[in-house]
């Protein structure tokens, strides 16, 4: 049997607003193995972006146990939670949040700022993955001088750039149109097979096709429904 890389055991989270308590995850009980790749669908308000955020290391639970290849994330300290995130996760997020001001290149680079390499290794590290998404000839441009798919391919490559076993990738394709996104979804298609673990919430059925398993979500539960989203 395959290990475990994510392992969620009754995890519930409560958010207070204007007073009144509202419950975003209930109970919610998951195991992702090594080398799978996973969609979850839902709604809005269904509890999947709580449930990226909290698997991201970036919100903790109410109650319950999040655990990473075996480590119970929430029980790092602040600065050990940071490494781990740099380690472990990579991000690929709809809006790119790429910095206007620097190259592709360098907004490659922007994890491996802290980590001990000489600048030199940054620099290949950076353009070996930019090469594997495409953008070899592009890495000097700026993200405004790219399309759309071009700077989601950015994204992925500094989401990649520190080879981590995990990607976490929120409507990665959501603000493109059906040919780009398709092209994007080959990619993370491709990263699995090479090893990687996928992650990925989204509202497009399509995007499902290339993934292996679709988890559902409905009022902050996993469901057994099938999903309609029209």
């Amino acid at each position: 049997m395959s290990e475990i890389m994510i392992s969620l055991k009754d995890i519930n989270k409560t958010y207070k607003s204007m007073g009144d308590e509202v419950q975003a995850l209930k109970s919610v009980s998951l195991d992702i193995y090594k080398g799978e790749s996973v969609s979850v669908m839902g709604h809005s308000g269904s509890g999947k972006s709580t449930l990226l955020s909290i698997l991201g290391a970036l919100n903790p639970p109410s109650s319950g146990l999040v655990e990473i290849d075996g480590i119970d994330i929430y029980k790092l300290s602040q600065e050990r939670l940071a490494d781990f995130r740099r380690e472990y996760l990579g991000f690929v997020f709809q809006q790119f949040q790429l910095i206007p001001y620097l190259t592709a290149h360098e907004n490659v680079m922007l994890p491996l700022t802290t980590t001990k390499r000489s600048n030199r290794e940054k620099r290949e590290m950076a353009a070996q993955v930019l090469e594997r998404v495409g953008l070899k000839n592009k890495m000097n441009r700026l993200p405004n001088q790219l399309s759309g798919g071009e700077q989601e391919r950015v994204a992925i490559a500094r989401a990649i750039v520190n080879a981590p076993p995990l990607i976490l990738a929120d409507e990665p394709t959501g603000s493109l149109d059906t040919k780009t996104g398709d092209e994007i979804m080959e990619l993370f298609q491709q990263l699995n097979k090479e090893g990687l673990t996928v992650l990925m919430v989204t509202h497009n059925p399509d995007n499902t096709k290339y993934l292996g398993r679709t988890i559902v979500m409905k009022d902050g539960r996993l469901s057994d429904e099938r999903l309609n989203l029209n």
